[in-house]
């Protein structure tokens, strides 16, 4: 679908927060739709990618995007991005 992303920084470190708009979602947001999580960019993606891989964590793959998400003990989900 349709999104929009706005990124949000303090202008002095590398954090940021990525705000999404899905354009097209069909009603209002509720909060136990998992929409919120944090990303993590790491410096060596695919020995990341191989560790999550053994360890079984990992639970939604976008190979198109080059990312994926883990699952933590809780089951939130954590997005790992390649270091830009």
């Amino acid at each position: 679908g349709s999104f929009i992303l706005t990124y949000l920084n303090d202008g002095e470190s590398d954090f940021e927060i990525e705000l999404t708009w899905l354009k097209d979602h069909p009603q209002a947001y509720e909060l136990g739709e998992n929409e919120s999580h944090i990303c993590f960019e790491v410096e060596d993606y695919q020995k990341a990618y191989q560790l999550h891989k053994d360890m079984g964590c990992i639970c939604f793959e976008n190979k198109a995007m080059g990312l994926y998400f883990i699952h933590d003990p809780d089951d939130y989900w954590i997005e790992i991005l390649p270091k830009k």
